[in-house]
């Protein structure tokens, strides 16, 4: 590198980021904005909240909550349902979200070959990563049936009832499945969760054994959902891709039908992005 490339690359630093850039002591944060991005992300998973639940599940008075939302909405992050009173999250969130998944090739190589597998299985074909011990759905190829699965880019769901949030956690080290059951309890949202440890341990083993996983209803009853990882070049799992569809089409007789479809789906991802599986590395 000569002088002058060093003295480049120095100026494009200084005009990114300030000297002391690495410090992030309280000194160069802003606590109110702390605390209203936590609201924000607070609400991102419990949506349709009021504003008296809100305060009391997260420890804060009614006033400061509310000054946070109307600061909120105000820019289009968060909205309010005058007819239930409850806040959501807004649409301006989700343009903001959109511009991040522009940064990764993860989603644009997606679509192919997830255009392909709805056509091959003629059910919704869906792309989620793991974020804060949730799958979110990044984007999604739907069937041309009437009755559909439906995960828009920016739904959240549980790990453990959701079919790509098996895939995922199947691929993980036992220290962070560790983790991520000690954070929070296995919510059961149908008679068919796996909300016992061990019997959602037991699946993680089956799925890992054969490459994908099933979503039996244990999220929506009605609905079953086969996924399988995507790898990058590190072999690590950073992406599931599914696809979901009513149990009257997708019933437990046809997973051996659809399965090779969508392993062979995560496979042509998991080359489309560099990446390769664990067994491939060398």
């Amino acid at each position: 590198m000569t002088a002058q490339d060093s003295q480049n690359q120095t100026a494009r630093k200084s005009r990114g980021r300030p000297r002391d850039w690495h410090d992030k002591t309280a000194q160069n944060t802003i606590k109110s904005l702390d605390r209203a991005m936590e609201v924000f992300e607070f609400l991102s998973e419990a949506q349709g909240k009021t504003l008296s639940t809100l305060a009391a599940d997260m420890g804060q008075s009614p006033a400061t909550i509310y000054r946070i939302l109307v600061t909120l909405e105000g820019r289009g992050l968060v909205e309010f349902d005058q007819i239930d009173q409850v806040w959501h999250i807004g649409p301006r969130a989700f343009v903001i979200g959109a511009r991040f998944l522009r940064r990764t090739s993860l989603v644009d190589r997606a679509r192919p070959i997830m255009r392909q597998l709805m056509e091959q299985t003629g059910e919704t074909a869906n792309l989620g990563i793991e974020q804060n011990g949730h799958v979110l759905f990044v984007s999604q190829v739907e069937t041309h049936a009437s009755i559909r699965a439906f995960f828009p880019p920016g739904t959240l769901s549980r790990l453990h009832a959701s079919g790509i949030g098996k895939a995922l956690m199947a691929q993980m080290d036992t220290a962070r499945v560790d983790k991520l059951l000690a954070a929070r309890p296995l919510e059961e949202f149908t008679t068919f969760t796996l909300t016992r440890r061990d019997a959602l341990l037991a699946d993680l083993a089956e799925t890992r054994a054969r490459g994908f996983a099933i979503d039996g209803e244990e999220r929506n009853l009605g609905m079953r959902c086969i996924a399988a990882p995507v790898f990058d070049l590190h072999g690590e799992a950073v992406a599931g891709i599914s696809v979901s569809g009513p149990t009257s089409r997708v019933g437990a007789d046809r997973v051996a039908d659809f399965s090779p479809a969508v392993v062979a789906a995560a496979r042509d991802l998991t080359a489309a992005v560099g990446g390769v599986p664990p067994t491939a590395q060398t």
